[in-house]
């Protein structure tokens, strides 16, 4: 009888352990290379169809959080043009529109299909007033494209990966997880360390490092293996390396100083990831993110968020 009861145990707390395992809450984490030149336009083809055959339920992508003030005060004057012209809408709109939150949520239970240029006008208008950009560029991107895209290929992650994705997922409302509020001391710290690495030997240590990158990328490139090519473990702990000065030999003030803004970066990026995935339904998670950051962000949510299960795209 006690045997009986022993094994009866056992089964009843693997069912709980396996029914845990099934809900824990998962984040697939793929890495992109931007913007691709035009001799390898399709790059982003054979990644969307990885991305389609996960199945996700939600989609986060590297774009500044609407509320993230800090990241906003550095972009409305830093490095990109877009940004700066979408602060200043954003602005501009702020003091002449009052959103409509039932209008809205109206046109967003409509099926993409449906919707007609009014109402992707009314939401583009609201996400550059909430200071969402993913989600203006999104819709930005409907209004201009249809549902099916361009016929030629963007050559961009946005519209030849993450739009299709989420149009083909049914998914309404991208996820933004950017941080950017250390951004210039990033680029300042960059510069400083390049200056210092042109009579230490650190600079020649990461132009062979870059250099043997590039030759490895030209026969996937060629086959459009580029993608997957980029997310290989070798090819991410390159990116990271070069991006976090990790590379160097010979320890400077400025590599020194944009090591610890790139980690500080990646943390509240995953801290981002994380906290809107534990408070959402979403099982099934994809992170869309620059190649150099995967590695740092993988690091930041197994240590620090250690509920999820964070897997990378190419494992």
């Amino acid at each position: 009888m006690r045997t009986l009861f022993a094994i009866i145990t056992v089964l009843f707390m693997s069912s709980l352990t396996g029914n845990a395992q099934d809900t824990q809450k998962e984040i697939v984490i793929v890495g992109t290379m931007h913007k691709v030149p035009n001799i390898v336009k399709r790059s982003y083809k054979p990644m969307l169809r990885r991305a389609k055959n996960y199945n996700p339920t939600a989609i986060y992508v590297e774009s500044p959080q609407g509320k993230d003030s800090l990241s906003w005060d550095y972009l409305k004057d830093g490095w990109s043009k877009s940004y700066k012209a979408f602060y200043y809408l954003s602005d501009s709109l702020q003091q002449v529109f009052t959103p409509n939150l039932d209008k809205y949520n109206a046109i967003l239970d409509k099926e993409f299909s449906v919707m007609t240029s009014e109402d992707l006008e009314y939401l583009i208008t609201t996400f550059a007033y909430r200071r969402d950009n993913a989600n203006y560029e999104f819709y930005s991107y409907i209004k201009t494209y249809g549902i099916d895209g361009p016929k030629k290929p963007t050559q961009h992650e946005d519209g030849d990966l993450t739009f299709k994705l989420a149009l083909h997922q049914n998914i309404k409302l991208l996820q933004s997880m950017d941080d950017q509020q250390t951004n210039k001391e990033y680029h300042e710290a960059w510069t400083k360390c390049n200056k210092e690495g042109r009579s230490n030997g650190n600079n020649a240590i990461n132009i062979k490092m870059n250099k043997k990158a590039y030759n490895s990328a030209i026969l996937p490139a060629i086959f459009r293996g580029l993608g997957k090519h980029t997310n290989k473990r070798k090819s991410l702990e390159q990116l990271h390396k070069s991006s976090s000065f990790t590379y160097v030999t010979v320890q400077t003030e400025g590599c020194t100083e944009g090591e610890r803004y790139w980690n500080e970066r990646n943390m509240r990026m995953a801290k981002n990831i994380s906290e809107q995935v534990t408070a959402s339904n979403s099982q099934r998670n994809i992170v869309i993110v620059g190649a150099a950051h995967v590695i740092g962000l993988e690091k930041e949510l197994k240590e620090n968020y250690p509920d999820l299960r964070v897997v990378l795209v190419s494992e």
